[in-house]
């Protein structure tokens, strides 16, 4: 624990030496270490008391173990903190122990534990014998606890509940999966926080978050949320008789007959778009390496049900798998570049269905997929635009593929969609901005393509998502190298009093970025104020000494007229002299 500790002020003493500007790294990630630091900081000024009190029982129960004399209230503490509160807890405890010892751990170690463990069951089995959690049998020492509040990240936005089983569906929010669940069965096709209409409804655990609300339980000592029990995903086996078709099908596929390859891949498109079961049937018979084979066909019909069927197989998540091992990839960007529209749109797609597995963002990133994607989001059709734009978004979202986009010219289409407000596209263009300007070389192309004022008409005018995506885009043009010339153009366009307003009335992200604005347009026009009144200031001093000079010179006037004639008032003038 001492260790720990030591480490823990090492780290914070190193965090609060970085030098943020010379490092040139995005707001987002600043924003990351600064709470990293501020974490530090107060776990460093504020020891854990209750870690203290687990450790000296621990080490008091450990060296006394062998002897009769423990205190029953070490015991019970020990019993609680370390949740060993059940004879099965104990149990699995001392299973995994002698485990352990068999690895060659220390054989006196080991010991001293067994006993430790023998006396915390025989205080567990004296005050419960029949298995309920002994910190239920002692009611009165919670009766004077308040409940915790619980974060509001951990609430489900829909039923405000502690989430059990968090997912996160295709617009980044995340829900308890009943509860996004029921929302979609009765229909709905928008995501309930954001309104937005979802693309998808696929929904993905959140790992991440699920971790973070089971260590907030156990720190505050509530109990974590149990997962309801998950229904078995996979699909019932095919019957033989459809498995026979299946394979019917793909004798087909595999000849050299062009009207029957193209007739089986368009069953097969259609089989994999009717259910679940027959997509695990289809990749389960090996339909998949023989589609991927016929990706570079130069029949226009077929290379559109293949490339069809592969989007709908991909649906189900063991044919991802399949898709990307059988090396589709290369396959269905050839497509995307030279295929007709409607196999360019499922092209765009499928890539999309696929990039949902993280490791599969940098398959396709490292594939050529992104420059294709760009010139669809540019010329295609409006389905094929929202399709890349859809995958772009989501192939962004990995860091490596930030710059790939930047360069394939993703930015100026971007801004030019932002203008067509009748492309529908602006909701897609902003979020896909959004996150290219928290890379280097998105927020250089952001910036040289003078998006100031179109992203201030988009605060002006947009939806409460818009204008949270164009004050995200903004936060990160407003620091830098050009951050006082961004806030000045900024300014000019009327910002501020838009910032204020999105400030109060804004969606919760969107005022946290509208409040960064106005702390750097502040900062800026008290900058600006101050550099006007040294000028100011400056040009009076300068005023004060100027008159001076017409007052010599009148002085020096009075002086000269007040002496005698010399010889050279005497002489006459030239002119006279000449006229003689």
């Amino acid at each position: 624990m001492q260790t720990f500790q030591d480490i823990t002020s090492r780290l914070e003493h190193a965090l609060a030496g970085i030098s943020f500007d010379e490092l040139g790294i995005s707001d987002e990630v600043r924003e990351q270490v600064e709470l990293v630091h501020a974490q530090f900081k107060r776990a460093k000024e504020r020891p854990d008391t209750s870690d203290d009190i687990l450790f000296n029982d621990l080490i008091s129960a450990y060296n006394s173990s062998t002897n009769d004399n423990v205190d029953p209230d070490i015991i019970q503490r020990l019993s609680e903190k370390l949740q060993l509160v059940t004879i099965s807890d104990l149990n699995q405890e001392s299973l995994i122990l002698h485990e352990m010892a068999s690895g060659g751990d220390p054989g006196a170690v080991v010991e001293n534990m067994s006993m430790l463990l023998k006396k915390i069951k025989d205080f567990v089995q004296t005050q419960d014998p029949i298995g309920i959690p002994a910190s239920t049998t002692n009611p009165s020492r919670d009766e004077n606890l308040t409940s915790p509040v619980v974060p509001d990240d951990f609430r489900c936005p829909i039923s405000l509940d502690l989430m059990k089983d968090p997912v996160i569906v295709s617009t980044g929010q995340t829900y308890e999966r009943g509860c996004i669940e029921r929302w979609l069965e009765a229909g709905h096709d928008t995501c309930p926080k954001t309104q937005q209409k979802l693309p998808n409804k696929s929904l993905t655990p959140n790992y991440v978050l699920r971790s973070l609300i089971a260590q907030w339980c156990e720190a505050n000592g509530v109990e974590p949320p149990k997962r309801p029990a998950q229904p078995n995903n996979t699909p019932a086996t095919c019957t033989a008789s459809e498995h026979s078709k299946v394979i019917e099908l793909l004798q087909k596929l595999s000849s050299q007959n062009l009207a029957d390859q193209r007739g089986a891949a368009g069953m097969l498109r259609q089989l994999a778009k009717r259910s679940a079961e027959n997509r695990a049937c289809i990749g389960e018979a090996g339909a998949i390496p023989i589609l991927v084979s016929l990706l570079p066909t130069t029949d226009v019909s077929t290379q559109e049900h293949v490339v069809t069927a592969l989007l709908n197989l991909s649906i189900y998540e063991e044919n991802k798998a399949r898709i990307i091992t059988s090396g589709a990839v290369p396959g269905i960007v050839h497509v995307l570049k030279r295929g007709s529209m409607e196999a360019r749109e499922n092209s765009a797609a499928t890539l999309f269905s696929l990039s949902l597995v993280d490791e599969n963002k940098v398959t396709i990133g490292a594939s050529g997929a992104i420059p294709a994607l760009v010139l669809l989001l540019g010329n295609g059709s409006q389905r094929g635009k929202k399709d890349a734009a859809t995958a772009l978004f989501n192939l962004c979202i990995y860091q490596g593929n930030k710059g790939k986009a930047v360069r394939a010219g993703l930015v100026p289409i971007l801004l030019e969609l932002l203008t067509e407000t009748e492309s529908g596209m602006v909701d897609e263009a902003l979020a896909i901005l959004a996150i290219l300007s928290s890379h280097p070389e998105g927020k250089a192309a952001i910036s040289a393509a003078a998006a100031i004022p179109i992203l201030v008409g988009v605060i002006r005018n947009g939806s409460s998502r818009n204008k949270e995506n164009a004050a995200a885009v903004l936060v990160h043009l407003c620091n830098g190298e050009q951050q006082q010339q961004h806030l000045a153009e900024a300014q000019e366009q009327g910002i501020v009093t838009l910032l204020e307003e999105l400030a109060e009335s804004g969606t919760d992200r969107g005022k946290r970025k509208a409040n960064q604005l106005l702390e750097r347009m502040n900062r800026f026009l008290k900058q600006q104020s101050q550099a006007q009144g040294d000028v100011m200031a400056q040009a009076h001093v300068q005023a004060q000494t100027l008159p001076q000079a017409p007052v010599q010179a009148q002085a020096d006037t009075q002086l000269e007229e007040s002496l005698p004639p010399t010889s050279s008032h005497l002489l006459p003038d030239t002119d006279e002299v000449n006229d003689h």
